[in-house]
């Protein structure tokens, strides 16, 4: 097969032979005025219209899309008006050009906002633009067409409708499910972004319909991707029976965590900022995924706890009703110590304390008589329970260690005593060690 490069050819034509140095100078201006004009434009309306951060619909600043976007839009004014008159030879190619360019900065302003910031993406972008530069060169050489000729012309029929699966299909296919995939989770981050800072919805409920939001989303982009490339989506039927298979066995404990996350957002009983106790493991609600909750303890240690335990299993929940929670300090003092004060002490220093709060008041009293001494115990309450109670413990005690010691409270250590009771059976002479 032989290629001559017709677009190409036509570009050097223009220049070399049928476009005057007059005409081509006016291409040349049309292109250097089409930038010009697209960098002052996009900079003065990025810099006097300002988004509110609730409405954020990318990464980064967006002069950086706006910039070729008018250039773009200024070198088809001037393909429509100089066309009429002479060649636009390089025009064509300066649109094509600038075309790939607008598609990768709108990719990663779409992309970034969308995904996460990694070598994932950086690869995925990278990919994008090779892809986006290749088409443009073959599309300005003119060879195209025979690509995607060459794509077709190979493939395989499927199904009983007789299908006909090519290369150039399969491509399309991906390529229309990616950009509708993307474009689905673009708008649900939008709206997931403008939920999350509305503050008069409760946070389970923003959750719950950015969750739904996504969800739909994704699904309508398939549905929507799949027959504009000409797949027959009742096709899926098979692949949704075999999927109902899956989740009946191998896949009901996942299946169970996601409906239970949904249910423990729309009956808002566990709420990210709360204090349970799951499992043994006490913290606060950092985050409610779709199968899975994030308790941090007051160590750091974060917790996976799938959702279905939050819906079968007895679930404590210190701040259900009310945010504030008591912290409970254990001390001891000795019997000779002056118990009475001991208590007005503690409360003293649960008064010093700035996260202590006074309603309901701190309470001392003593929890019962042990055998090494007496045992106290003082209960505080704190209304921010997400900062810890490790940090306030400790105060409470050093504070109270020091107290005690200036007013003479003993702290009683452990004690045994022995005695030894001398009974007739026992000889008078002192016992030798066998030893």
């Amino acid at each position: 097969m032989t290629y001559d490069f017709p677009r190409l050819r036509e570009f050097i034509s223009d220049i070399w032979s049928r476009a005057t140095p007059l005409e081509w100078g006016l291409q040349a201006g049309a292109i250097l005025a089409s930038l010009a004009l697209g960098f002052c434009i996009a900079h003065l309306l990025c810099s006097r219209v300002r988004f509110s951060p609730r409405w954020k619909f990318g990464e980064g600043d967006f002069e950086r899309v706006a910039f070729p976007l008018t250039t773009f839009f200024f070198i088809w004014l001037s393909k429509f008006f100089l066309g009429r008159v002479q060649p636009i030879g390089m025009l064509d190619i300066a649109e094509s050009l600038v075309f790939a360019w607008v598609a990768i900065r709108v990719a990663v302003y779409i992309l970034g906002h969308v995904f996460p910031h990694g070598a994932a993406l950086n690869r995925v972008i990278r990919t994008l633009a090779w892809i986006a530069w290749i088409a443009v060169a073959l599309h300005v050489t003119g060879l195209l067409p025979d690509v995607m000729d060459a794509l077709d012309s190979v493939g395989i029929t499927l199904g009983k409708n007789k299908q006909r699966i090519t290369p150039l299909l399969v491509l399309e296919a991906l390529s229309a499910l990616a950009i509708t995939v993307t474009l689905a989770l673009w708008l649900s981050r939008i709206t997931e972004t403008r939920l999350m800072a509305e503050q008069s919805i409760q946070m389970s409920t923003r959750l719950v319909v950015t969750k739904v939001v996504r969800l739909a989303a994704v699904f309508l982009a398939i549905m929507v991707a799949l027959p504009m490339v000409g797949i027959d989506i009742t096709a899926l039927s098979i692949f949704s029976g075999a999927l109902g298979v899956g989740l009946g066995f191998g896949l009901q404990k996942i299946a169970s965590n996601y409906v239970s996350g949904f249910i423990v957002l729309l009956d808002r009983s566990v709420r990210i900022g709360d204090i349970v106790t799951v499992d043994n493991r006490r913290g606060e609600v950092k985050a409610i995924e779709n199968r899975y909750t994030v308790i941090r303890g007051a160590d750091g240690v974060e917790s996976i706890i799938p959702n279905e335990k939050l819906i079968t299993d007895s679930v404590n929940h210190h701040t259900y009703s009310d945010p504030k929670i008591s912290v409970v300090v254990n001390v001891a003092v000795s019997y000779e110590s002056d118990v009475k004060r001991a208590c007005e002490l503690l409360l003293e220093c649960a008064k010093r304390q700035t996260r202590v709060i006074t309603d309901p008041p701190a309470l001392a009293f003593v929890k019962e008589l042990a055998e090494s001494g007496v045992n106290l115990t003082l209960t505080v309450w704190i209304s921010d329970p997400g900062k810890g109670e490790g940090d306030l413990r400790s105060a409470l005690l050093l504070d109270i260690l020091a107290t005690f010691k200036a007013g003479g409270i003993e702290i009683p250590y452990p004690r045994r005593d022995v005695r030894m009771i001398a009974t007739p059976a026992m000889p008078d002479r002192p016992m030798e060690s066998n030893i």
